[in-house]
């Protein structure tokens, strides 16, 4: 089965197929959409947001399509950045920057990621949707070199004060939001198939 996975990221590519290997699930072709992804991403929701992408991915490829939308939710923040993750500012080290410079007054480090994943049919009909979550807290300096976006930043609950960029992949990947999200679609796609 070919599914197209609606990111223009290939970190995330990666990582979702490794997830899906650890998982037992080796029938699936995960493949980027071709040149030019890129829907206009308008909604006011992780959910929207996640379900605009997969339907353009089907809509270009005519192929099943899973989507994801994820991002930093801080408590302090009032939930920001959210679904403007990516686009908080300019590059990924401005971001954290910015991020920790917001968080300055703030005793509360309280965080989440938050990833909704929709997978949709070639028909582009709905066949599942669910989100996965990862709860820690925002470091006051970076640390770590794997991973990406705000992961240097990002400390795991249960880690003993570890980043998500200090955990090798194969951890990240049990715990990760995208991982959460992730093996609750595979669940799905094993018991429909």
């Amino acid at each position: 089965m070919k599914i197209v996975f609606a990111t223009s990221n290939p970190h995330k590519l990666k990582e979702l197929k490794e997830i899906a290997e650890d998982f037992g699930v080796n029938n699936i072709e995960f493949v980027l959409p071709p040149d030019g992804f890129d829907p206009v991403e308008d909604g006011e929701t992780f959910e929207e947001n996640s379900l605009i992408k997969a339907k353009e991915a089907n809509r270009l490829t005519g192929l099943p399509a899973l989507a994801d939308d994820s991002g930093l939710c801080v408590d302090a923040l009032g939930g920001a950045p959210g679904i403007h993750s990516a686009r908080y500012a300019d590059t990924p080290q401005a971001r954290i920057d910015k991020l920790l410079n917001a968080l300055k007054p703030y005793d509360n480090r309280n965080a989440k990621f938050v990833c909704y994943m929709t997978l949709v049919g070639k028909n582009g009909e709905v066949l599942f949707a669910d989100k996965g979550e990862c709860h820690g807290s925002i470091s006051t300096v970076q640390t770590g070199v794997n991973g990406f976006g705000y992961d240097p930043v990002f400390l795991v609950d249960g880690k003993n004060g570890l980043t998500m960029a200090k955990l090798s992949e194969a951890e990240k990947n049990k715990v990760s939001h995208r991982g959460n999200a992730l093996r609750k679609v595979l669940n799905y796609i094993a018991d429909n198939n």
